[in-house]
Order: C-alpha cells, then sequence, then structure tokens
C-alpha cells in the first residue's frame, strides 16, 4: 500500500511542476491568467463506512484553478491595444463559436474588422453612417471611408456689443459707415463647400441694435434685419419682438446645384456691456468632407473615427462579457476560454456598465504570474516529489528486509 500512496504523491507532484512550469512558460504571454494545482486526499471506502483508524489511500489532483487576478498594464502607442480594468473578457467570434479573452491585441484586418493575433473577430455594437450604435451585437467592422459632408443647419453667436456705441445712420452693406461691427464666419453646403457667412450689426437706438446676415453677399436674414433688445443688466431681452432667441434665416442656395438651407440662430449668448466688441464664440455645425485619420476608443468602448475635418463620429462599441463563476471557464488556448456549465451564462454588455470594468485604449494586460512566487512554489514541488520518491526507495528496502527474513 506504500507504494501506491507514496506514487500518488509523486503524480501529485508532478501535476503540480506541469502547472508551473506552463506559469513560467507564459509569463510574457499577454492577458494569460496563471493556474494552480488543488489537492484532495483519499480515504479507501466500504459499505462499513471510514474507520478512525483507516490511514488513508494518497492524494489526487482535485483541479487546477484559474487565477483571474488583474495583471499588471503596460503601455503601447497602438490606439487598438486595449486592456480592461476591472471585471470582464473580450468577446471574440470563431467562425461562429464565442471565445473570451483577456488580451486586448487587435488590429484590422482587409476588410476592416477588427480580429486577434488569431483571427477571432471582436464582437460589439455596430454603427450605422450617422454614428448611432445599435443595440445587436455582432463582428465589429470599422468603416475606412470618408466622412460625407453635412450643410449648416445651426449656428450661436456669442457676441458683445458694446453699449458705449453710437447710433449710425440707416444700414447699408456696401458702406462701412453704417454699421457698428462686423464678423465673417464659415458655413458649409450640402455638397461641403465652404462659404462665407458675414453678420453686421447696426445699433438703431440705446439697448436696440439690428443684426444683418450675408451669404456670398446675398442677405439672408429677415427684410429690416434681425432686431436686437437688450435689457438695462446688458442680457438680451428679445429677438424680433419675441422672448425667444432662436430665429431661421430665409432659404438660400449657396451655389447651382446645391440644396437649398436655411440656418437656426442662437443669439442667446450675444450681450450688450460697457465692453470693447467682442466675439466670444461662434459655432455651427456643418462641415465637408472627411477623410479618416486615426482611430481612438475611450474607456466605454465606444470607437471614434477622427477625420482631416476636425470632425469625430463613432464608429461602434466594443462589448465586454462577465460570468457568475470566471473559474469555471474552459481554457481552449491562445488565451480564451469557453462558456460551460459551472462558469454560469454570459453576461454581456458596454464596458463601464452593471460589473464590467472599463478599457483603456494603448495599453495591454500582462500576465498575472509572479515569477518569484512561482519559484518558490517550485522548490516546493520539487520537495514533495524527492520525498515521496524517499518513501518508495524506504518501502523498497523494508520489502526486501522481510523477503531476507524468509530466506
Amino acid at each position: 500500500m506504500t507504494f501506491e500512496i507514496a506514487l500518488t504523491g509523486i503524480n501529485a507532484a508532478s501535476a503540480e511542476l506541469d502547472v508551473i512550469s506552463n506559469n513560467i512558460a507564459n509569463n510574457a504571454t499577454t492577458g494569460f491568467k496563471r493556474s494552480e494545482a488543488e489537492f484532495a486526499d483519499m480515504y479507501a471506502s466500504s459499505t462499513l463506512g471510514l474507520s478512525n483508524t483507516a490511514t488513508g489511500s494518497g492524494v489526487r489532483v482535485a483541479s487546477i484553478a484559474q487565477q483571474f487576478s488583474q495583471g499588471d498594464i503596460s503601455y503601447t502607442d497602438n490606439n487598438l491595444d486595449l486592456s480592461i480594468s476591472g471585471e470582464g473578457f473580450f468577446r471574440m467570434n470563431d467562425n461562429g463559436s464565442i471565445v473570451y479573452t483577456r488580451s486586448g491585441v487587435f488590429s484590422l484586418d482587409a476588410e476592416g474588422y477588427l480580429v486577434n493575433s488569431a483571427g477571432h473577430y471582436l464582437t460589439g455594437y455596430p454603427a450605422d453612417t450617422d454614428g448611432n450604435i445599435s443595440s445587436a451585437i455582432s463582428s465589429l467592422r470599422l468603416d475606412p471611408g470618408d466622412l460625407s459632408p453635412q450643410a449648416t443647419s445651426e449656428m450661436e453667436l456669442g457676441i458683445n456689443l458694446d453699449t458705449m456705441s453710437e447710433v449710425l445712420d440707416p444700414f447699408d452693406v456696401n458702406d462701412p459707415n453704417t454699421f457698428n461691427y462686423s464678423t465673417t464666419t464659415t458655413i458649409y453646403d450640402s455638397q461641403g463647400s465652404a462659404h462665407d457667412a458675414s453678420i453686421y450689426y447696426h445699433m438703431d437706438a440705446p439697448n436696440e441694435w439690428s443684426s444683418y446676415i450675408y451669404v456670398n453677399d446675398v442677405e439672408v436674414s429677415q427684410a429690416g434685419g434681425n432686431q436686437l433688445v437688450f435689457n438695462e443688466d446688458g442680457t438680451l431681452a428679445s429677438v424680433n419682438g419675441n422672448p425667444e432667441t432662436l430665429i431661421t434665416t430665409n432659404s438660400f442656395t449657396p451655389v447651382d446645384g446645391t440644396a437649398a438651407q436655411t440656418i437656426s440662430l442662437d443669439f442667446a449668448s450675444t450681450t450688450q456691456y460697457d465692453n470693447p466688441f467682442g466675439i466670444n464664440h461662434i459655432t455651427q455645425n456643418g462641415y465637408s468632407t472627411g477623410s479618416l485619420e486615426d482611430i481612438e476608443i475611450d474607456g466605454n468602448g465606444i470607437i471614434y473615427g477622427r477625420y482631416n475635418n476636425q470632425e469625430s463620429k463613432p464608429l461602434g462599441q466594443i462589448s465586454l462579457t462577465n460570468f457568475a463563476n470566471p473559474q469555471g471557464l474552459r481554457p481552449v488556448g491562445e488565451t480564451g476560454w469557453a462558456e460551460t456549465f459551472s462558469s454560469g451564462v454570459a453576461a454581456t454588455g458596454t464596458p463601464g456598465s452593471a460589473s464590467l470594468g472599463l478599457l483603456q485604449s494603448g495599453s495591454l494586460e500582462e500576465s498575472n504570474v509572479d515569477i518569484t512566487e512561482e519559484l518558490v512554489a517550485m522548490i516546493g514541488a520539487q520537495r514533495s516529489f524527492q520525498a515521496n520518491a524517499q518513501v518508495i526507495s524506504t518501502a523498497d528496502t523494508l520489502t526486501q528486509t522481510v523477503i531476507n527474513i524468509r530466506r
């Protein structure tokens, strides 16, 4: 019996050394999670149960437990490299089979799909051409095409008009002496071409102004301009007699062949203070055609395309998955795991939601292997192996002694 018991000890120590060697071998593997061998004692059983004098039958490997503690984060220069800060796994499509991984080494294939080194497709929520993110999960494909132009339809004017300005003669766009101030900004038509929009300000009376808007030297404001009336404290009281500060220009066609357009103008940030004329901000929502220059990913997994016209647009959102019992996942290689009954059902969502962690672009999660800890464990396993081997040697000596007695 001693031989068999000691042999189970040798087998257990050998299994532990196998686990340790695998941990050490994958010390530099991105997203790798170390394992530990867990053991259980064995006793011979009978219909009468165990005796209080039972010596036991040795040891067995109860399980190889994976340790999903967070690995250190290293930083790279690649925006497509991703690490997860917190819980969760990347959800990968392997020809219809779903695999989960903590390794965030991704790149774009020839068709624009986000893939890992094993050729598995990263899944998430795609966006339509307008940047609206879908709720249906699929393999993520990033559209490398140009960003279509958008005609200007909204403009906000943050201007300060000097209250000490003088009342001038009636406005004449061709006579600079008939308007107090002017400024020019850029707007865009339906084909993405830029046009000058000039805005003129004429003081009609104390606290009363007229604003005239011209696009390509053609007036698009109402006849007589937009009437701005200010309160005694310098804030805007009304536009065209209405307390609403939002007005719409007349319809205009910037050039032949483009669509007719109107612009909604918001004067809410326009003031009249005893300060020189100043432009705090002028914003508008139009832009020209843009070519994709870069891809950025935020902590919530939203993938943004950055274009050379200074615009950006969501291209999709990465999904993460978590399990009630991650240790129940089955390793499938390539630092991937598969769902099992023991792991529980996959719970998939967006980064930062529920129990899911956040993403960090331009970084990777290293393995959670501690070489020093593994070397200490290896020494312990080696001593266990040697001790059990010594038990076999001792048992063999005793057996030979018994045999010699009979002689």
